[in-house]
């Protein structure tokens, strides 16, 4: 460990960890400190064993299950090829977008073809789900500090809509956007999903409602939806606003975050929308083509 803290040089992203690129076997290698979640550590690493040939996802190299604030637990990974996607869509050309948002789909897809039967946080090497609490959007909202008028109308609005698609589970990565997947930008193929660590047991359309909060690009949000109808899951529709429905949970926490950034003060204004249209698109653009 100290050996690699040594070369260790930091990484963007990440929230609960502290990530650094290092050299391990002489392998280029990424080390993941788990200080603010020391027992969250574990729980990646059998996420990673449990969907690797699934998903482009890195193989764990070494663990350290316990430690402390000073000597933290830690998960050593090897580091995956490609370029970040959100840098390279800044410039992909239409077959390129078109291309990575199939693969995109073809990737919710298949989390959303890993079951579990309730909804809830990872606990343990086991993956052992503790249930959430069973508080509705409201509650969780006015918990949060968030109290906009217009907003109960959506709530009640977004649970009935969840409600009539139905209580299936499955693995939901949590954070899945272009900043935290790879792309060869030779060829445009998906070469890793990283930062698991807001991973959890929830709904099928968590994920996509996560991809498509901040997107205005049809042609990539047309080839995810193609792709995911595509694929025989079994998803409901309206697909788009309920994605948006499931993935009111997780914006509210980002727009109650008290350290601003360019992500928090998007998902606060986002929220002022929702609130002032009354809708839990907030203005946003349908995206709804099928390519």
């Amino acid at each position: 460990m100290e050996a690699l803290a040594a070369s260790a040089v930091p990484l963007t992203g990440g929230y609960q960890g502290q990530t650094f690129a290092v050299t391990a076997g002489g392998e280029d290698a990424v080390l993941k400190l788990y200080v603010k979640d020391p027992e969250r550590a574990v729980v990646d690493a059998a996420l990673l064993q449990l969907v690797r040939g699934l998903l482009p996802v890195p193989r764990v190299l070494d663990l350290k299950r316990e430690g402390s604030y000073d000597d933290p637990p830690y998960l050593l990974m090897e580091r995956l090829p490609g370029v970040n996607l959100e840098v390279y869509l800044q410039t992909a050309g239409p077959d390129e977008r078109r291309r990575v948002g199939t693969q995109l789909g073809e990737l919710l897809a298949r989390l959303s073809g890993m079951p579990f039967l309730t909804a809830g946080q990872f606990r343990g090497g086991e993956l052992t789900v503790e249930p959430f609490g069973s508080a509705d959007l409201a509650e969780y909202s006015a918990g949060l500090g968030l109290r906009y008028g217009g907003l109960d109308e959506v709530f009640a609005q977004a649970e009935d809509l969840l409600d009539s698609a139905g209580s299936r589970f499955c693995l939901v990565h949590s954070d899945f956007n272009p900043k935290n997947l790879l792309v060869d930008p030779e060829n445009a193929q998906i070469t890793g999903l990283i930062d698991w660590e807001f991973s959890h047991a929830g709904s099928p359309y968590a994920d996509l409602g996560n991809l498509l909060r901040f997107e205005t690009d049809p042609v990539l949000a047309g080839a995810v939806l193609s792709a995911l109808r595509g694929s025989g899951v079994g998803l409901a529709e309206p697909l788009v606003e309920l994605s948006r429905a499931a993935d009111l949970w997780a914006l509210l926490d980002l727009a109650a975050r008290a350290t601003e950034n360019p992500i928090t003060a998007a998902a606060a204004a986002l929220v002022d929308r929702i609130a002032d249209t009354r809708e839990v698109s907030g203005g946003r653009p349908e995206l709804d083509v099928v390519h």
